[in-house]
Order: C-alpha cells, then sequence, then structure tokens
C-alpha cells in the first residue's frame, strides 16, 4: 500500500534524504521548501500525508498545520510533525494544532516507515468512505443531516497488568474528561465491543502477556476491528512499537507518561475515530435513502424490483413459488382534495403502518409510488398469498384513520390483487402485469376487496 506524501522542510538536505527513504519504499514524494509552498502543493497535489517540518522561517509548520486543519477540503489529511525538538511542550502544540504525530530529527527509519504505514492504512479506510459519500451525493442523496460526534469524550480501557499504573493512567484519562476503567476494574477483556470501547490503551511494558499479540488478535476480531489501539512502549523498545503500529496500533506513546501528551493523543486518536465513525454514518444513511421511500419508511421501487429479479430466479430454479400482491388505496384522489395533501400524507404513513404490521417479517413491503402499495411474500404460493392479502385489507378497513394530527377520523380502504410466479418462463412484467389486471378487476368490482387472476 502507498501513498503520495508531501515533504516540507526549508533544508534541501533535509528534504532530499527524506525523499530518497520513501521512495525506495516506492512512496510518491513532492516536495516544498517553505509553509507558503506547502499550502500551495497541497491545493495542486491533493498529497495523502504530509511531513511537516516545525522549525522554517516566514510560516512555521505549527501555523501550516493549523490552516490546514482548519480548511474543510485538507482537514482529512493526516499531518506528521517533523523536527529536531523533542521537548513534550513542542509535541503537546503540535498534537494541538491537529498533528497525527511527531517524528524527531535525526528520523528513525523503521519508526518513519511504521508510522508511514499506519496512516497510510487510516487514509485509505477515510477515502474510500469519502468517495462513497460523493457518490451518494452525485446521486441525489442529501445526508446533509448527519450530525458529527468527533468532540465528544472519549471511552478507554487500559490494559496493564501493574495496577498501580493502569489507575494512575486512568485516572489522567478521567481528569480529561474521558471514561476509562481499567483491565482489573473489568475483570477480563471480554466484551470491549459490546462496552462501547473508543481506545485501547495497551501497555507494551508487561512480562504476563504480549501486547502485539493482543495487538495482532484485537485487529483480526471482526468485532474489536474499529477500536483504536494506542501502545505504551520503553523508549528503548521503538523497533518493537513501530512492529505494533505495522499489526495495526493507531498510536504509541513513550514512558514515563506525560499527562497533557496522552490527552492529546487520546484526543487525536478519538477525533480520527470519529471522524471515521461519521463518515461510515453517512455512507449508510445514503445506501439506505437510495433504497427507502422516505415518506412511509418503505421500500421504494429501485428495491421492489431488485428483490424480485432475485427472488423469481430462485424460484425457476426449483425453489418455492413467490407471491406478490399489488394494492391501491381506495378513493385516494377524494382525500387529497377534501382534506388536503398533508392529510394524505398521514393515510399513505399509516397505511404503510398496517401493511408492515400484518406482514411476515420475510416479506417485502413496498410503495413504487403514489397511493400504490406493492408486498413481495417469497415461498408462498397463491391460496396463501390470497389469505395474507385478506388479512392485510382486513387491518386497513378494521378502524378510522386519523388525521390532522388526530383531530379527524376517516375511513380508508383497499383494493388488493394477486399473483403467483408461474414456470420458469414468467418475468416480473408478467407477475406484476397479473396483480395489476387482478386489482383493475378488485376495483371494478366494488373495492375494498382482493382478486386473484389465474396465469
Amino acid at each position: 500500500m502507498t501513498a503520495r506524501v508531501l515533504v516540507v522542510d526549508d533544508i534541501e538536505a533535509n528534504r532530499r534524504l527524506l525523499q530518497a527513504k520513501l521512495e525506495a519504499q516506492y512512496y510518491t514524494v513532492i516536495l516544498a521548501e517553505n509553509g507558503i509552498a506547502a499550502l500551495h502543493a497541497v491545493e495542486k497535489h491533493e498529497p495523502d500525508i504530509i511531513l511537516l517540518d516545525v522549525m522554517m522561517p516566514g510560516m512555521d509548520g505549527y501555523e501550516v498545520c493549523r490552516r490546514l486543519k482548519a480548511d474543510p477540503a485538507t482537514a482529512h489529511i493526516p499531518v506528521v510533525m517533523v523536527t529536531a525538538l523533542n521537548d513534550v511542550e513542542d509535541r503537546i502544540r503540535g498534537l494541538d494544532v491537529g498533528a497525527e504525530d511527531f517524528l524527531t530529527k535525526p528520523v528513525d527509519d523503521f519508526a518513519l516507515m511504521a508510522r508511514m504505514g499506519a496512516l497510510t492504512r487510516y487514509n485509505a479506510v477515510a477515502s474510500e468512505l469519502r468517495q462513497r459519500q460523493a457518490s451518494g451525493l452525485r446521486a441525489g442523496v442529501d445526508n446533509s443531516d448527519s450530525v458529527s460526534v468527533q468532540d465528544k469524550p472519549a471511552r478507554l480501557f487500559v490494559v496493564d497488568d501493574n495496577q498501580r499504573m493502569a489507575t494512575r493512567i486512568a485516572d489522567m484519562l478521567k481528569a480529561g474528561g474521558h471514561s476509562a476503567f481499567t483491565l482489573h476494574e473489568a475483570g477480563g477483556m471480554t466484551g470491549l465491543n459490546e462496552l462501547g470501547v473508543d481506545i485501547l490503551v495497551l501497555s507494551m511494558l508487561s512480562d504476563r502477556y504480549d501486547a502485539l499479540k493482543l495487538c495482532a488478535h484485537f485487529k483480526m476480531n471482526e468485532a474489536t476491528r474499529a477500536i483504536s489501539i494506542l501502545l505504551i512502549s520503553d523508549p528503548e523498545d521503538r523497533q518493537r512499537a513501530g512492529r505494533g503500529l505495522d499489526l495495526g496500533a493507531s498510536d504509541v506513546i513513550f514512558t514515563p507518561v506525560d499527562k497533557q501528551e496522552l490527552l492529546a493523543r487520546v484526543r487525536t486518536q478519538a477525533r480520527r475515530s470519529r471522524y471515521i465513525e461519521m463518515l461510515r454514518e453517512r455512507v449508510d444513511r445514503g445506501l439506505e435513502l437510495s433504497v427507502i421511500d422516505q415518506l412511509t419508511g418503505l421500500y421504494n421501487r429501485r428495491y421492489m424490483n431488485n428483490q424480485l429479479e432475485q427472488l423469481l430466479q430462485r424460484s425457476k430454479m426449483g425453489g418455492r413459488p413467490v407471491s406478490v400482491m399489488m394494492a391501491d388505496i381506495d378513493h385516494f384522489k377524494s382525500v387529497n382534495d377534501t382534506y388536503g395533501h398533508d392529510a394524505g400524507d398521514e393515510v399513505l404513513q399509516e397505511v404503510a403502518k398496517r401493511l408492515k404490521t400484518n406482514s411476515r417479517v420475510m416479506d417485502v413491503v413496498c410503495r413504487p409510488g403514489g397511493e400504490e402499495f406493492m408486498v413481495i411474500m417469497p415461498e408462498t404460493p397463491g391460496g396463501l398469498a390470497c389469505a395474507a392479502a385478506e388479512r392485510i385489507r382486513l387491518a386497513v378497513a378494521a378502524s378510522p384513520f386519523k388525521i390532522y394530527g388526530g383531530a379527524k377520523e376517516i375511513t380508508i380502504t383497499l383494493s388488493a390483487g394477486v399473483s403467483t410466479v408461474n414456470g420458469p418462463s414468467d418475468t416480473i412484467a408478467d407477475l406484476t402485469k397479473r396483480a395489476d389486471t387482478a386489482l383493475y378487476q378488485a376495483k371494478s368490482a366494488g373495492r375494498n376487496r382482493v382478486e386473484s387472476i389465474a396465469a
């Protein structure tokens, strides 16, 4: 997995050194010699990751990072500060303006590549989700009501067999407004996903368990794969820490753990996790909006046709018969003309509710459009389908419909037509045409009834 990397440093030798290291691992490298050039390069080349020197004349790295993170078009790009400074306050300042991490000069090759690998994996997931979201927007799906949860406190689980150290870490996190509990308090590591854990703080200092095996286990397990892992490592154990990043850990903090750095790193991981969560919610909502009728909550015509095609093929290949009920609200035009379209919408919503309530879980209840509804009944022969349609008709007519928010009641009835798949030559058009013809017969015979037409 590779990426486009923007290297920003005012010293050419430093730029060329990082370029050589990255290109040896098949990264595509873009160079910029100062902050202004970096902002122009980001706009022109859209890099996946930025390696940003802190100490530059004019606009320093902190200001460049702040501007990038303040711009919605570039806020998602991971920034790694590269500096000769190794003071905790300098690291925290960088993390506070939105940087993902620090690398200290001279840059350790293994730490650099491990960090690049971790950020590239994160970026790949985020990029795919953004593309899916963009596809939904191009298709006319509006998910602008999705709520960002990036700034909510995180829920953390501290894994360290040194109870005193684990409690100290948990207390730091609680003081920062997060929810944290230790391995000792939980009594085990089962059910992390059910507990709603966002970040797992995993110590690499224990002799009683292998932190890297635990890291690999959590990333292989589908239930815990989305949980971010923050490793606590000895500064002399950088190679194993880098290996942890390779295995899927999101970040590393070295001992002795500084409270402010810990909180800054947790905040960064929480924001990243919330960002992915927000993108997934938007993509899921976009997929839902593409197949759901927004007024009634039933499936739309697109989903209806897709399900009919699949069920019809299954039936033709020796499966059980498929039946459909096509229904239409009697005298619906007069409802709109007499009481208004808002009242008509209330009627459509209540009809949809009664259809869903009186259908089986396996049935597919759809609204193709207007006042028409269809119930697809898998594994259902014609006789049972007619009985089901009659049950639905009775449920609609059984009690008055409330309109104007419950201020008035009116009587609503349905007419329905039923048809069943008949042989391998049957098509969706044949099936729905017979149901439509049966529905027309029900209307002609006086409405509020169910008719079935033989193939």
